[in-house]
């Protein structure tokens, strides 16, 4: 998935990167930012799929930036072709080949242009690796990553997880178009379909039941308006029965090879394809109701994945439908449950009314307290580095 990857703020720029790549070999990843991480591993090590080839780095990110870290690429990953986009002054030329940059290109660009100048950096990149001796364990492994599967989860239904699915995915989308696909694993009652609109033709029974190679998978999804992809829940409640957890478990895997982001809409409680799912999730994102039920039956939950020992590691709370009015607070549930609580969504009035109509809350853009909240989950499940002297790692949410 990562043959190419870009790293830029600019907009205008990211556009013209992917239209170039799109007609070239291999997929490319972006990276949102206007700066650079001091230490590469924080890009290397979020790169998905493919072994990175080319390296395009925007006009809005600080030269200094720029040189150091290219230098650095250069030492530990000299088969990365590392591309600049900056305007042609003698000195900046000089100072990029010292750097290890191997092209430098204008701002704007123009698409033919840019393939061209890409075609040939990955050219280039082929030729070093093949003259490279063999790579270590450690960085063969750095490109061999699949996509992050995400997990979207509650012990209890009824507390909007499928709404909160539907709009993580619709939101990776815009920053990763095509590269996001959402399957419905709750297969007797599941909503995906609804929640986006769609009546598709085929559904994760077919998947099941027929080859899963990558050509065959993708035959099985659905495309949707916002760029991503949908496998959805067999119409037939009674199908569920036909559908194994190690099929499960098969079906994540090659989807997580063929797409940056994998998003699972989960069944409520710990039935054989949640932990099916669970084995296979590099980051969950757990959904909890301002109720006494839901926060209890969160943390019962959470006890027995824990003695199990299947708690990803990067994991996020949400509290949905928080309500100042319901006789607890959000500082209650953290206690009682024993983790903080990332993202607060107040109930809204929005989110219910776009579910109904099957667009969800970031699709339609809608200007709401719960949809901010949204835009910050989205937020935390990009791959992103975090500077720390620039933003904490974890900050206490805040519900007034």
């Amino acid at each position: 998935m990562s043959r190419f990857a870009v790293i830029t703020e600019d907009a205008g720029f990211e556009d013209r990167v992917r239209l170039a790549a799109v007609m070239l070999p291999g997929a490319l990843q972006a990276f949102h930012a206007g700066f650079l991480p001091k230490n590469i591993d924080d890009v290397f090590g979020q790169l998905e799929g493919e072994p990175l080839e080319v390296l395009v780095l925007g006009p809005d990110l600080p030269a200094e930036e720029v040189f150091a870290f290219s230098a650095a690429v250069d030492v530990c990953h000299p088969q990365v072709s590392v591309v600049y986009a900056a305007p042609a002054a003698p000195e900046v030329a000089l100072r990029a080949m010292r750097a290890g940059v191997r092209d430098l290109i204008g701002p704007e660009t123009d698409i033919e242009t840019l393939r061209g100048h890409l075609d040939q950096a990955a050219t280039a990149a082929g030729s070093r690796l093949a003259a490279m001796p063999p790579l270590s364990a450690d960085q063969a492994a750095v490109g061999n990553r699949s996509g992050r599967v995400i997990a979207v989860m509650s012990p209890k239904g009824g507390v909007g997880k499928t709404t909160i699915a539907t709009n993580i995915a619709v939101g990776l989308g815009k920053a990763a178009p095509m590269s996001v696909v959402i399957v419905d694993l709750d297969l007797q009652f599941g909503d995906v379909a609804s929640g986006l609109m769609m009546t598709p033709d085929r559904t994760v029974l077919d998947a099941a039941e027929g080859p899963i190679d990558a050509l065959s998978l993708k035959t099985y999804l659905t495309a949707h308006s916002t760029n991503i992809y949908a496998l959805c829940a067999p119409r037939n409640p009674a199908d569920a029965d036909r559908i194994s957890a190690s099929k499960i478990s098969e079906i994540i895997e090659k989807l997580a090879a063929e797409f940056q982001y994998v998003v699972i809409d989960t069944s409520p409680g710990l039935g054989e394809h949640v932990l099916a799912t669970l084995d296979q999730a590099t980051d969950v994102v757990w959904v909890c109701g301002m109720d006494i039920p839901s926060v209890r039956g969160l943390k019962a939950g959470l006890d027995i994945l824990q003695e199990l020992r299947m708690l990803p590691e990067r994991r996020t709370l949400v509290l949905n439908m928080a309500d100042r009015k319901s006789g607890i607070t959000v500082q209650d549930i953290e206690a009682t449950i024993g983790v903080p609580v990332d993202v607060v969504l107040p109930r809204s009035r929005a989110l219910p009314l776009a579910t109904n109509r099957g667009i969800p809350a970031l699709q339609d853009r809608l200007r709401d307290p719960a949809v901010k909240g949204l835009n910050q989950l989205v937020e935390r499940l990009k791959p992103q580095w975090e500077e720390r002297e620039r933003k904490q790692l974890h900050r206490r949410a805040v519900f007034q």
